[in-house]
């Protein structure tokens, strides 16, 4: 078992990776709202870059798995804060980004800040905007007062324990909004998306393929697949949309 290495950021935050070394394009991915990178999708990705002697590159945000922080402290902006260092750092030229959920929006705005760096991405029930379009605008009255005068509220999860939500959460999420204004993506993009996903709604992906400007743009809805996305179809779907990628980068597709 690959030991964790640990990443001193700029910011003094320790982040926590595994990186396989390979051939390129390499993948890294990008994990979900306190989710970390022990989670079935990246180990399965990592275990299919290594049969293949592809690099790839799985590591915790701030706040999340081995990193240091707490998660409570972090927001959007620090999240992508801490993947744009950590692809700069540990990696070189152009990645293929897989991003899961919230990963997904990380790595549009990985996109925006770098796009040399990206050769690639791959988007699983990407959920952009979601602090501000899902988890502010499903707010009531009183739970939006009671965000403002105690700066957290804790909503239900299906995951475990209810989710802790910040007012730096929803305030930074608003600074980084990737949908309402021009989303240039110049490289092969494959958006992955659950019909039974009741998490983030397939209306999202929807908007997702609508408002972004590139050439090579492909959704593919996968019917009865939930918001985990790990079933064995789930995850052989994701390593083929990394090689249809591949492949159009080769100018093979």
């Amino acid at each position: 078992m690959q030991q964790t290495q640990f990443l001193e950021t700029s910011k003094g935050r320790k982040i926590a990776y595994h990186k396989t070394d390979g051939a390129g394009p390499a993948v890294v991915f990008l994990g979900g709202f306190k989710s970390d990178m022990g989670g079935t999708k990246a180990v399965y990705l990592e275990e299919w870059a290594q049969k293949n002697g592809r690099a790839f590159l799985r590591f915790d945000y701030s706040g999340h798995g081995e990193s240091s922080g707490e998660f409570t402290d972090g927001c959007i902006g620090e999240w992508a804060a801490d993947a744009i260092e950590s692809i700069a750092t540990l990696t070189s030229g152009p990645q293929i980004l897989v991003g899961s959920s919230m990963g997904g929006w990380i790595s549009l705005l990985v996109a925006k800040h770098m796009p040399e760096r990206v050769a690639g991405l791959v988007g699983i029930a990407a959920a952009p905007d979601f602090t501000q379009d899902s988890m502010w605008a499903g707010m009531d009255d009183a739970q939006r007062a009671d965000l403002e005068a105690n700066g957290v509220i804790y909503l239900p999860s299906d995951y475990g324990e209810p989710y802790a939500i910040t007012k730096k959460l929803i305030d930074d999420g608003r600074d980084q909004l990737v949908l309402r204004d021009a989303l240039d993506l110049p490289f092969p993009v494959r958006l992955l998306h659950g019909t039974a996903d009741e998490d983030v709604s397939m209306d999202v992906a929807l908007r997702l393929l609508e408002h972004a400007n590139g050439d090579d743009i492909r959704l593919q809805f996968i019917k009865g697949a939930d918001h985990r996305f790990s079933d064995d179809t789930c995850l052989r779907l994701i390593h083929k949309s990394i090689h249809s990628i591949t492949a159009a980068i080769s100018g093979e597709e």
